[in-house]
């Protein structure tokens, strides 16, 4: 089919979609504009209520960041400290690039996190949801203001809310997911930012912006290639995906573009890759796993890739409060209608191929991340849950997705068979209230973990700190060898794992208090 045919069925498809949403719009008003009309018969007065449900999924990450008072270093982090304390940001950088791992973007951001020791572990979880919060709600509303839709104040922010929850909290281990702030900025933060890159795409109106949205998306490629190489792989499935099938989704003007711009960012990734797996630290990490003699593309590491993929997406499927993103989008389906004006970029979606497209470029993803990690993980790859997010958050998307055309299905068959204006209104509004308490319950499945999570973060803590003050004691005393009690939560590692036998990071906790030896000792020895 040619272009232009293409252009004409995509331009016949827009017209019946506004048609059918126009023919809604007189007798779903109230639930398209979130209000009603006011007592005196003047303008229609929007309603609150997707703001006060928005403020559920809002109050769970509130406390999530309120919880993050109770973080102290562990794993890794207890041997980025003294670095960071005598080499400061950039000494932990160059570390990274020619011993640890090659991730220079990784480096930053730990460092920037690490120079302020405890107090920026503790702040960690507050700056980072807040800024993943912003960046999605701004994409979901961008989206929808670039596919000629418009929905109630509030929605938005409640649709990003819901995925931020489930992303942060649906995991079975919420402390790597978001507490531990190493592995945040790789695999949680990382992907949040690169859905972020596209943000000035959406925006892009004339030659200046499409300019600045093309050295962002190549910034973004390169900053990412050497943030996360999960979340790095991700995005090549995406764009890639967008680059071959722009032609379904996006209006003709702006196909050319996108597809550019998809290249670009595909480019800044590549070099972004090749500048991590060319550093002396990549090597000397793959020669810590044995990785080098471990082919990823070995059959051997092929096929137990995918059984540890396999079980990885049982538990995923598996995992209830995912519905929550459901419901969200069938928010979403039965409130947004049709937006006067603007500058549609975004073709009336079809649900079966975007759908289809979008499970395809999630599994290949997630089997992807899972092949480049076997290789240093083993059979553990399944328990490793915080490389898990570099794909999750696209699952989310397309859970979201799976709503928003539910719920246009829903409204759009309510607008062609049911008698009456008003029956159609009470059915559309319980529709919305029967999402809305899916959300709810969503949230309150995800508070329960949570707050046993708070608890054991606040004993943890508070053992931490009289170790803490132990230990400086001690070392202020002249003390060169003292006692240490491991002190866990989240099954993050600490130094004499393993019954005691493994000392790692215990020599970096010596560093840092200035002591030339920690021994391990099961009573604690703190006042």
């Amino acid at each position: 089919m040619s272009v232009d045919a293409s252009a004409n069925a995509a331009d016949e498809a827009a017209r019946k979609t506004n048609a059918a949403d126009e023919a809604a719009r007189k007798t779903s008003a109230a639930s398209a504009d979130g209000g009603g009309p006011a007592p005196d018969g003047g303008p229609e007065r929007p309603a609150i209520w997707p703001l006060a449900l928005a403020a559920l999924p809002l109050g769970l990450l509130a406390l999530a960041m309120w919880f993050g008072r109770h973080v102290r270093p562990s794993a890794d982090e207890w041997c980025f400290l003294p670095q960071v304390r005598e080499d400061g940001m950039w000494g932990l950088v160059h570390t990274f690039y020619f011993n640890d791992n090659g991730r220079v973007a990784n480096g930053i951001l730990v460092g920037a996190y690490t120079k302020f020791p405890v107090g920026g572990h503790q702040w960690y979880g507050l700056v980072s949801g807040a800024l993943m919060l912003v960046l999605l709600w701004a994409v979901v509303a961008q989206v929808l203001a670039r596919a000629g839709q418009r929905a109630p104040r509030g929605v938005p922010l409640l649709v990003a809310a819901m995925i931020s929850a489930v992303f942060l909290f649906a995991t079975p281990n919420t402390y790597k997911t978001f507490y531990w702030p190493a592995a945040s900025v790789s695999h949680t933060l990382a992907p949040v930012l690169a859905v972020a890159a596209a943000l000035p795409l959406l925006r892009a109106h004339d030659r200046r912006s499409r300019v600045a949205a093309l050295v962002v998306v190549v910034l973004a490629g390169v900053f990412m290639g050497t943030l996360s190489e999960e979340a790095s792989v991700v995005a090549l499935v995406v764009l890639s995906c967008v680059v071959l099938f722009a032609g379904q989704f996006f209006v003709a003007r702006v196909r050319r573009f996108v597809r550019i711009w998809s290249l670009a960012g595909m480019a800044g990734i590549a070099v972004g890759t090749l500048v991590l797996f060319t550093s002396p630290g990549s090597r000397n990490r793959r020669n810590r796993f044995d990785a080098e003699s471990t082919s990823m593309l070995a059959p051997e590491s092929l096929e137990g890739a995918l059984r540890g993929y396999v079980r990885i997406l049982g538990t995923v499927f598996t995992t209830w409060q995912y519905v929550g993103a459901i419901a969200a989008g069938v928010i979403i389906g039965l409130l947004a209608r049709r937006r006067a004006g603007g500058s549609r970029v975004l073709l009336p979606a079809r649900p079966l191929p975007l759908l289809g497209l979008g499970a395809a470029a999630f599994l290949v993803a997630g089997y992807l991340c899972t092949v480049i990690t076997y290789p240093v993980f083993g059979p553990k790859v399944f328990t490793t849950e915080r490389t898990w997010n570099d794909y999750l958050l696209m699952y989310a998307f397309l859970l979201v997705a799976a709503g928003a055309f539910l719920g246009r299905w829903l409204r759009l068959r309510l607008g062609a068979g049911a008698a009456g204006s008003g029956r159609r209104d009470r059915t559309t509004l319980a529709l919305t209230a029967g999402a809305a308490a899916v959300c709810a319950v969503t949230v309150a499945g995800l508070t329960v973990p949570l707050l046993d999570l708070g608890r054991d973060m606040r004993t943890r803590a508070e053992l931490w700190d009289r170790q803490d003050a132990y230990l400086r004691d001690g070392a202020a005393r002249g003390e060169t060898e003292m006692p240490y009690t491991p002190t866990k939560v989240g099954r993050m590692l600490e130094p004499f794992s393993k019954n005691g036998t493994a000392l790692w990071p215990g020599q970096c906790v010596a560093e840092w208090y200035g002591l030339e030896k920690v021994t391990h000792s099961k009573d604690f020895q703190a006042p």
